[in-house]
């Protein structure tokens, strides 16, 4: 899948992030922010902005475990993506390491491949 495709992808990600926010679904806004991590992590300013947003989300909602890992990984993340070494598939969330590869989702799985240790 070409990058302007999975760009598209990250946006309406972002679309659902921002209607399930103002609509008060929690749950729904942060799957949207994981899944924005998922398809974003394999490109630097993407990757930084899930990031960003995640904290943001995160102060919203006065969730302070979220807000310091959301610290962590924005330090971790440009690290990560200059040298190429992520954990591919993970939601980037405080409650998983951030470390830890993980599986796509399944319908994500089918735009996102794994070749040569990169995404795409």
């Amino acid at each position: 899948m070409a990058k302007k495709d999975i760009i598209e992808l990250i946006e309406a990600e972002r679309r659902v992030f921002r209607t399930a926010r103002q609509s008060g679904d929690r749950a729904l806004a942060w799957t949207a922010l994981e899944r924005e991590h998922i398809l974003g992590q394999g490109f630097f300013g993407p990757h930084l902005r899930s990031h960003m947003t995640m904290l943001g989300y995160a102060v919203e909602t006065r969730d302070g475990r979220e807000v310091l890992g959301q610290v962590i990984r924005l330090s971790l993340a440009p690290l990560g993506n200059l040298t190429g070494r992520l954990p591919w598939g993970n939601t980037g969330r405080a409650n998983v390491s951030a470390f830890a590869p993980m599986p796509y989702p399944d319908d994500l799985s089918e735009v996102l491949t794994i070749s040569s240790g990169e995404a795409i």
